[in-house]
């Protein structure tokens, strides 16, 4: 999906930069705790904090005695309601085992502390212990049961839950939405329906459960059609939906449900700026944000800011970067990163803007809260800008690393054609994966190292390592840049064999490898059978047909993408203009040069302008193949000249013009041989021997020499070269006598 598809929807933009100012409450929280300050507890009577720090210190003796006293000095009923509560306040902030005590030493008890100490247990993890307590209860109302189906269902045991629930002798609309609630979180989404379906009254909450199961499941087609038979929506419903269609892809669809919302809420803007910045809409995302802070009174939240440096990163935008990274300091939000999430967001984005200083004083800040994905970051910003020593440094000593850790530190090396560290690196992987293998193979084909690349791929497999699509591709790519037939006719016949099915990518690169190796109709052949085709396939098939010269099919090919509504690129246009040059179409090269512009809006670059120039030489029309150059929209280089004087040698009359773009190359590029070469070949054409002998000499004082045409051929898995002239290979000798009937030997 295009980024323009949003763009007919209107964005309020109040403010014409990003506006990142906000300010924020933000609690702390007590997961476990052993040690405590009065500060903490402010709203804690005298004795209360007396008795927790009784309690706390195991001086049980003197708790018992501060109990007893509050016990003489107050009403039964005030002490079970006053005691539950500061139960209650224990259990919630870790002092699981001060409230146990606290519940032993209580004087009253009632329905309502067992349990307040029920739930105490179970949101502490003491599911066993709740469990003995719920079975000892001298009676059990809904809400303990309840509690306990939650308990069971947040630990994995959803069908003890379930037996629980059935055993249940009174259920209310909780008790119905808990179940539900428990078993998608358990994945079971089918009885989850069942026991929705079988629900005797539902609210907002049980749908917005059933809802959410089938949006976590990536189900949206089942959503949205209990969100369309809802009666009653709240801010939860539209946004689970929001979320659901985002984290889909359907990023136009949610964005459509955001802008039908009655009311909005930050979790709902947060939703929506998230889902445009996880899908690579970053744009809309930032303006998003500013329509939310220059319209609507709604504060950003963490989860606001990680989105927001998602889409800073992604749309290289570092000024509001850094501004966003000031708002989440003076707003505190740094020393709220329980999860590490929001540092990891800002290392990503400083790492991808090159920024490293940033990035590492951020993950120093934050070492015993960062992942090895910002670890991954800091390697990949360092390789981005060059500074591999660096990221070789922070991968030998980060903690831990992954898969991505190594593949990126060996395509690094590759990279800059350090072929032998990279292959250290990968040997010495202790796990090495497709991807690695594949980067690895990519590596040695990109550094021109085919035969290497092969015999990697034979020992991936030897290893039981599937290959990727894209493994295939890139060996596709080699086996077609050498011409190299047999190989790539392995590799077709491996995927058939190997393969379920072949998907578009792999498809292009079997047309581009047949048309490259000269067997032109087999790329035919998959590319008329191919189900569906993008511009790469148009191009592929239209560029093979060029290349050997057949003009008319790669013509009838062009006219078929146009029929079937695919848009021309540039690459395309260079295709049926090369296809023209080949015979001497002068007049639909014109017109298909002229429509470049004037139809499609495509700007023609300098290889159409040397196709143009080929295409008029071929043609004989060398005097307006020099009008276009003269005319040309910019200064002329040496490729544009190169061409003249190239289409010079085409006819015999065009002597003073090759001179003229002679003269101008080579003030470009003195040494530039063929130029010296053609323009030779053109006075010896028209018997202009002595300015022929004297540029030949002018070449020898330069010590210009003309670079030796090559051929090769690929024999038992090997590639033997041959230089025009040359006589040194092994076995020189015996190849000419066989060619030629005469004994070279001697």
């Amino acid at each position: 999906m295009s980024a323009s598809c949003f763009k007919s929807i209107p964005f309020t933009l109040a403010k014409p930069a990003l506006c990142l100012h906000c300010h924020f409450f933000h609690p702390r929280h007590f997961n476990s705790q052993t040690k405590f300050r009065k500060t903490h507890y402010d709203k804690l009577e005298s004795n209360d904090y007396q008795i927790l720090n009784y309690l706390s210190r195991n001086k049980l003796q003197d708790a018992r005695k501060l109990i007893d006293k509050t016990t003489e000095q107050n009403h039964p009923h005030w002490l079970v309601v006053h005691f539950t509560s500061l139960l209650t306040k224990y259990s919630k902030n870790g002092f699981i085992d001060e409230s146990k005590i606290l519940f032993e030493h209580m004087p009253y008890k009632n329905i309502v502390t067992y349990n307040a100490m029920l739930s105490g247990l179970l949101h502490n993890g003491r599911l066993s212990e709740a469990m003995s307590l719920f079975e000892m209860m001298p009676e059990r109302n809904v809400v303990s049961w309840t509690a306990m189906i939650c308990g069971l269902a947040d630990t994995g045991r959803i069908c003890e839950a379930r037996r629980l629930f059935e055993e249940m002798p009174v259920r209310n609309v909780v008790s119905w939405n808990s179940m539900v609630a428990g078993l998608v979180r358990n994945g079971e989404l089918k009885e989850a329906r069942q026991i929705f379906d079988s629900m005797p009254v539902k609210n907002v909450i049980s749908w917005n459960a059933m809802i959410s199961g089938y949006v976590e499941s990536c189900r949206m087609g089942e959503a949205r059609v209990l969100f369309d038979e809802m009666e009653e929506r709240n801010v939860v419903t539209w946004t689970t939906m929001i979320s659901g269609y985002c984290r889909a892809g359907e990023v136009k669809e949610g964005y459509l449900f955001f802008r039908n919302m009655p009311e909005k809420n930050i979790v709902s803007w947060t939703a929506m700026i998230g889902g445009f910045a996880w899908n690579g809409f970053h744009e809309e995302a930032l303006f998003l944000f500013i329509e939310m802070r220059g319209n609507y009174d709604v504060r950003p939240n963490r989860e606001t800011f990680i989105s927001l440096a998602y889409a800073c990163a992604g749309m290289w935008f570092p000024h509001p970067g850094k501004q966003l990274h000031a708002q989440v300091i003076v707003n505190s939000w740094e020393y709220d990163d329980y999860d590490g999430r929001l540092s990891k967001s800002l290392i990503h984005m400083y790492s991808l803007f090159g920024i490293m200083d940033f990035a590492h004083y951020i993950f120093n800040k934050n070492i015993n809260n960062c992942n090895v994905q910002s670890f991954n970051s800091l390697i990949k910003g360092y390789i981005r800008i060059g500074r591999l020593e660096e990221a070789q440094n922070l991968f030998e000593t980060v903690p831990f690393r992954d898969e991505i850790s190594w593949t990126s530190m060996i395509n690094a090396y590759l990279s800059v054609g350090e072929i032998s560290k990279a292959s250290y690196l990968f040997y010495n992987m202790p796990h090495r994966d497709a991807v690695a293998w594949t980067a690895m193979i990519s590596g040695y084909v990109q550094n021109e190292l085919s035969v290497e690349a092969t015999y990697l791929f034979l020992e991936m497999r030897a290893h039981c390592v599937s290959p990727l699509n894209s493994t295939y591709s890139i060996l596709l790519g080699a086996a077609g840049a050498t011409a190299n037939l047999d190989q790539g006719k392995q590799i077709h016949c491996m995927l058939i064999k190997t393969q379920s099915g072949v998907d578009l990518i792999l498809e292009n690169s079997l047309i581009s490898m047949y048309a490259k190796c000269g067997v032109i109709d087999d790329a035919y052949i998959i590319f008329s059978n191919m189900l569906s085709r993008d511009l790469v396939s148009w191009n592929s098939m239209i560029m093979g047909f060029s290349h050997h010269g057949l003009a008319n099919e790669a013509l009838k090919v062009f006219d078929l993408m146009l029929e079937s509504r695919t848009h021309p690129n540039s690459v395309t246009f260079l295709g049926v203009l090369s296809a023209c040059s080949h015979v001497g179409l002068v007049s639909r090269g014109w017109e298909l040069f002229n429509a470049m512009y004037d139809v499609y809006a495509i700007e023609p670059s300098l290889e159409h302008y040397v196709c143009m120039i080929n295409l008029l030489g071929r043609a004989g029309k060398v005097r307006e193949a020099e009008e276009l150059v003269l005319g040309l929209p910019f200064k002329p280089d040496h490729r544009i000249w190169g061409a003249l004087l190239g289409a010079c040698g085409f006819g015999e009359k065009n002597v003073d013009i090759a001179e003229h773009a002679a003269t101008q190359l080579l003030e470009l590029d003195p040494f530039n041989s063929p130029a010296h070469v053609v323009l030779c070949n053109i006075y010896a054409m028209n018997g202009q021997h002595a300015e022929e002998h004297k540029l030949r000499k002018e070449m020898g004082l330069k010590g210009v020499r003309k670079n030796p045409g090559c051929s090769w051929i690929v024999l038992n898995g090997g590639v033997h070269a041959f230089l025009s002239g040359e006589k040194i290979h092994p076995q020189a000798a015996e190849m000419l006598s066989l060619l030629f009937k005469i004994d070279y030997a001697s």
